[in-house]
């Protein structure tokens, strides 16, 4: 069963001569921005297992000489999947770490001695407890000490280092903002270990381990930069979307102590190994016209003229042979003649994209409709990771396969528990109390006793505690209300809405538990009944260890093992991703696009309003001040914007959809 087909969406875009090039000479060529050594692979397992290679190969050269290696490591998650690759190995017999020393990269504080969410335990829980590393080999900074003992003991846990010999290796992650263990933008290029103050983004990030964001400790004692570069050899690793922008500041920007990543241009035997979809900015990957000679496909084309228009500030129709001259793309005025042709050929292009029948019309000439227009109607089925996923990200598209008479089926594939605040629950027991007082004469013993037993355990619950199996029902049981209500609005019937409950998710913490073949059975299970015509899943891959993924790996393993069968109504069926909140698909592989009228819009907000636990309250909202509502408006808005900057028709705004091919 493949698990993790999501990981190769992306190797539709880039020819594999980009990010894995034959020989010395190509290398050179393609990476000539890039500043730091960065190796791309296809999926997060091959990069992890490309590190896991190395890591073992410096172990047992050591071994072979009579050494230790000294290691520092950090415990972000981005380091999970190398962790899981070297147990394996060690499992299997292949790799003993007895000869390994290891040094925490940073410790949070404060802390207080029955916290549970150190650092060290992070790396205890996911790595260190399965290997034969020696206790007494195994350094950590001290979150628990008293603020005026924090500089001499950094100064002492730096000597440790230097007695051993230094980092012979250094394992890291990178934050969003381009830090690199715990040293913030602003850190400087001398920066020793130290105390620092954790900014939002890098609060928001950690939040992963403990539970919500209030809860991380405002700092850090972290080894500082001048300690990393100490190391003779630096692994820095990034996996996903989420973390192309920063890659890209660190691998071709400037140094600059606004991206503490960035320094890692200044070590002669540093590495950057990421994921495509993590590289997905870097120039090679975005614009490989600028590096080599492409093999002009039609998507390549269409980004190409986008960027072009974008760095002229013009429409497509009105650009000319000396903006393509000017900019480096000669090549296709030799493919096309002149700009008139290649123009008009990608203004049409993407005007094909455009349709108000997202499942197709009937009795209309479809050659270049994005949907077929037969059959219909079409059997949809729409997967949300979350019940409110739907209506954030293709609300308008869902009210119009619905008043377009298609029998339109929404799955929701997680409960969604864990993203309801306690206050939620004391308002709804309260009801069900309240009701149980005045309509039943607190007869329902029930009640009374649920009310009694979870109203106490909320009274006693502390920072990082997980809610009860009954706390998390309740707050399930909301979130279906709001998704049923929001179905009802959308004039989608109750028996055409699913709530599959998929096991990954109920861990009753932030991070969830790996998915599994018992969650594809469960999606398997249905699309095998409904027998789709059409599905829509999330396309948002930026967490790699993220619900959306997981949820979406879980469609396209059940839509394989389908194919796998040669199940018929395979045939007839397409999938097409969507994206939520947060982004939207380039505009240049964009295959669908759904415009929206204002009244439309207004609908989709009204959809989404129904999800009221998700309004102001939510626990994660994140850094980002916009509720749900406000930040779906302003990404359909944007990508109508990006079609009307290109010079296609001006809509209020658009919903992008890109297909998978099955």
């Amino acid at each position: 069963m493949k698990l993790n087909l999501s990981s190769q969406i992306v190797l539709n875009q880039v020819p594999k001569e980009f990010y894995h090039p034959s020989t010395a000479i190509e290398r050179s060529e393609i990476t000539r921005f890039e500043k730091v050594p960065t190796d791309i692979f296809p999926t997060i397992e091959e990069g992890a297992a490309d590190i896991a290679n190395q890591l073992e190969t410096e172990i047992k050269k050591r071994e072979q000489e009579g050494r230790q290696l000294v290691i520092g490591i950090g415990s972000g998650s981005s380091l999970t999947p190398i962790f899981e690759e070297l147990i394996k190995r060690h499992k299997t017999g292949k790799l003993s770490f007895k000869n390994v020393v290891m040094f925490n990269a940073y410790e949070y504080f404060p802390l207080n001695a029955e916290n549970v969410n150190r650092s060290i335990n992070q790396l205890k829980q996911r790595f260190l407890n399965h290997i034969d590393i020696e206790e007494k080999n195994i350094y950590t900074l001290d979150g628990t000490i008293a603020q005026d003992k924090v500089q001499e003991h950094c100064r002492a846990y730096e000597q440790r280092i230097k007695e051993l010999g230094g980092l012979d290796v250094i394992l890291l992650g990178i934050g969003r903002m381009g830090n690199i263990a715990t040293n913030e933008p602003g850190s400087s290029l001398t920066s020793a270990s130290r105390l620092i103050l954790i900014d939002e983004t890098a609060r928001e990030e950690m939040k992963m381990s403990f539970g919500s964001q209030e809860t991380v400790p405002p700092c850090s004692i972290t080894m500082g930069i001048s300690t990393i570069l100490a190391a003779r050899k630096i692994f820095l690793t990034a996996w996903g979307e989420e973390k192309a922008d920063i890659i890209k500041k660190t691998v071709e920007g400037k140094i600059s102590e606004t991206v503490p990543a960035s320094y890692l241009q200044t070590h002669n035997d540093a590495h950057v190994v990421i994921d495509l979809s993590a590289a997905a900015k870097l120039t090679r990957i975005q614009h490989p016209w600028l590096v080599a000679s492409c093999k002009w496909t039609d998507k390549l084309v269409r980004s190409a003229l986008v960027w072009l228009c974008q760095i002229t500030g013009k429409p497509i129709l009105k650009l000319t042979n000396k903006d393509y001259n000017e900019n480096g793309l000669s090549e296709l005025l030799a493919l096309y003649g002149s700009a008139y042709n290649a123009n008009i050929k990608i203004f049409n292009d993407l005007q094909h994209t455009i349709t108000g029948w997202p499942g197709g019309k009937p009795n209309a000439d479809d050659t270049y409709r994005p949907e077929r227009a037969k059959p219909f109607p079409k059997r949809v089925i729409v997967f949300s990771p979350h019940p409110d996923d739907d209506v954030i990200s293709m609300g308008g598209t869902l009210r119009r396969l619905v008043q377009q008479g298609h029998d339109v089926h929404v799955a929701y594939e997680t409960s969604g528990n864990i993203a309801v605040g306690d206050e939620e629950v004391v308002r709804f027991m309260h009801f069900i109390n309240g009701f149980n007082q005045i309509f039943g004469n607190e007869q329902d013993e029930v009640i009374k006793s649920k009310y009694k037993e979870i109203k106490n355990f909320l009274k006693g619950k502390k920072e990082g505690d997980i809610d009860t199996q009954d706390v998390r029902t309740i707050k399930g049981l909301i979130r279906r209300g709001e998704a049923r209500t929001a179905c009802t609005f959308n004039q989608i019937p109750l028996d055409h809405v699913h709530f599959l409950d998929l096991p990954f998710y109920e861990s009753g913490k932030i991070e969830k538990l790996p998915m599994s073949e018992a969650d594809v059975n469960i999606v398997r299970d249905l699309i095998t009944k409904v027998k789709p015509h059409q599905i829509y899943v999330a396309g948002d891959l930026a967490d790699p260890h993220g619900t959306h993924r997981k949820c979406t790996d879980a469609v396209l393993a059940a839509l394989d093992l389908e194919k796998e069968a040669k199940a018929e109504w395979l045939k007839d069926c397409r999938v097409w991703m969507y994206r939520g909140a947060w982004a939207e698909w380039e505009i240049e592989n964009i295959e669908m696009c759904v415009p929206i009228s204002p009244e439309e819009l207004r609908a989709k907000r009204n959809s989404i309003l129904k999800h009221q636990s998700q309004m102001e309250s939510a626990p994660f909202l994140g850094n980002d001040e916009r509720l749900f509502w406000q930040r779906s408006e302003d990404r359909n808005r944007g990508t109508a914007k990006l079609y009307d900057d290109l010079g296609l028709a001006c809509y209020e705004a658009m919903e992008a959809f890109v297909e998978y091919k099955i």
